[in-house]
């Protein structure tokens, strides 16, 4: 299959075109780029439920705050496309900021609520950024099906309520978190990592397999948060920005009386380095 790469609206558009004649189920994959075997792993799920894949290729600016990493944020656009290729991907979309948001722009999404909790609490408006270029995304492209990743939890929660609310026409998949052998969940941001600042943050994974191993709230956090705590003495230390049990839907904070599924999710900083994750944890009486 030949591999179209559309750098504009306009070609978007043009690059859709027969497809939509033809009738055919089209999946949509979002990225920033810098593809690594996660996002491999979403692009194939993507092709079990339609017929031709898109993968956009955008640093999205509207989801970056004041001294956060938009700048070096790592772009590696020919090794993106090769890998898309490899993958069978039908059409890269890869725009400019200046060809996806007009210079005057006034309109967006706004996350909510749930926007400004958790996540929201550290990076306010990152949410707001993120909904609005995805529904960009579904408006331009008017895929059938949306590959994320579990490893943004709250974010995949947010896009499903955005559809919902807004009765957008696309099934939003979810595929499951990768991970490095050494446990570390796969992240463009990985690369920043000092060898000794990736000892550090292995606690990450290393807290919410601990944690998974109770089976109350109560047990849950206090086991992840002992292995949290002491990374944070470690050389370099963790600092951590959140460590929740939450609702996978609203990801309000569950307590002792809930049944069913809850996200125990964490974000610390090593070094100059953000990294989230999260593991999916089913309680029961």
């Amino acid at each position: 299959m030949d591999l179209t790469v559309a750098g504009t609206r306009a070609e978007l558009a043009e690059a859709m075109k027969a497809r939509e004649h033809a009738g055919d189920r089209v999946a949509l994959v979002p990225t920033m780029g810098a593809l690594h075997e996660g996002h491999r792993s979403l692009i194939r799920l993507a092709h079990e439920h339609a017929d031709h894949v898109v993968v956009s290729v955008f640093v999205n600016p509207l989801q970056f705050g004041p001294g956060e990493d938009f700048s070096r944020y790592p772009r590696t656009f020919e090794a993106d496309l090769a890998a898309c290729a490899e993958e069978n991907v039908s059409v890269v979309f890869a725009p400019s900021a200046d060809d996806l948001y007009l210079p005057d722009r006034q309109v967006g999404v706004s996350a909510g609520h749930m926007g400004t909790i958790v996540e929201g609490t550290f990076r306010p408006d990152h949410f707001d950024g993120v909904l609005t270029v995805v529904l960009k995304l579904f408006n331009l492209v008017r895929p059938d099906v949306a590959v994320f990743g579990q490893k943004d939890a709250q974010q995949l929660a947010l896009i499903r309520r955005m559809v919902a609310d807004l009765n957008v026409p696309v099934s939003v998949v979810a595929g499951p978190t990768l991970r490095e052998p050494d446990g570390l969940a796969l992240s463009s941001r990985n690369r920043y990592l000092s060898p000794e600042e990736r000892t550090t943050a292995l606690a990450l994974s290393r807290a919410l397999r601990e944690g998974a191993a109770y089976g109350t709230p109560r047990d849950i956090l206090r086991a992840a948060g002992a292995v949290l705590d002491g990374a944070a003495r470690a050389e370099p230390p963790l600092v951590l920005d959140y460590l929740v049990l939450a609702d996978p839907a609203t990801f309000t904070d569950v307590g002792d009386d809930h049944r069913g599924e809850a996200v125990l999710a964490v974000a610390a900083r090593v070094g100059t380095t953000r990294l989230i994750d999260n593991v999916v944890i089913r309680l029961r009486a």
